[in-house]
């Protein structure tokens, strides 16, 4: 193997040991925290995010997380009954529980797509669910990275984080940095949780 592709492959693998043990969801900050811990210069090629997943879903068989599955089933049922109470928004589910490389601590990521964002926390408020206000980075297809309004909150111990995007990208090609963001509907995920035979009952 390279000398080049070796880096990879560690930066890769250290970055999936910090998702996993650090509770950290985003790729491009694993990958330079990684980077940093082993001394290795940033502008190196840094590993794609397909390898960091592959590296995550191996690092939890491999290091005694037997209870994986278990986790990432519970936290499905969770994103579910998240993406059912916020239907009117059209939620897309991804990140690690979408892809099946979450953990214990990850948390549930949604993409809603509503008229306003006072919407969404409309809904939380008649709902008497509180949160915070954040934001995150995410492009339309060849569009310039922006930060878009989030709402964060906890139910059962999960996290949820939802990122309010505008209504005109509904359906389009979204994108964060390393990549592009693969995710599912409340009917693709209730699909993939047949396929794994999970409960994908509220």
């Amino acid at each position: 193997m390279a000398t080049e592709d070796r880096w990879r492959t560690r930066i890769a693998l250290e970055a999936a040991r910090i998702m996993a043990e650090e509770a950290i969801e985003e790729h491009g900050l694993a990958k330079k925290k990684a980077a940093a811990r082993l001394g290795v210069a940033t502008h190196r090629n840094l590993p794609r995010n397909e390898e960091i997943e592959a590296a995550l879903i191996e690092h939890h068989r491999l290091f005694g997380q037997s209870d994986q599955p278990r986790h990432l089933a519970r936290l499905r049922r969770l994103a579910l009954e998240a993406m059912r109470f916020l239907s009117a928004f059209s939620p897309v589910l991804v990140g690690g529980v979408w892809n099946g490389s979450a953990g214990k601590l990850s948390p549930i990521r949604l993409y809603l797509y509503p008229h306003a964002p006072e919407d969404v926390i409309r809904k939380l408020l008649n709902a008497h669910i509180p949160y915070e206000e954040k934001s995150h980075g995410v492009s339309r297809d060849a569009e310039t990275l922006a930060d878009q309004p989030a709402l964060h909150f906890h139910v059962d111990g999960a996290r949820v984080e939802l990122l309010l995007l505008p209504l005109s990208w509904k359906g389009q090609t979204l994108r964060k940095k390393g990549g592009l963001l693969a995710g599912g509907s409340i009917k693709e995920l209730e699909r993939l949780m047949s396929l794994d035979g999970e409960t994908n009952s509220a």
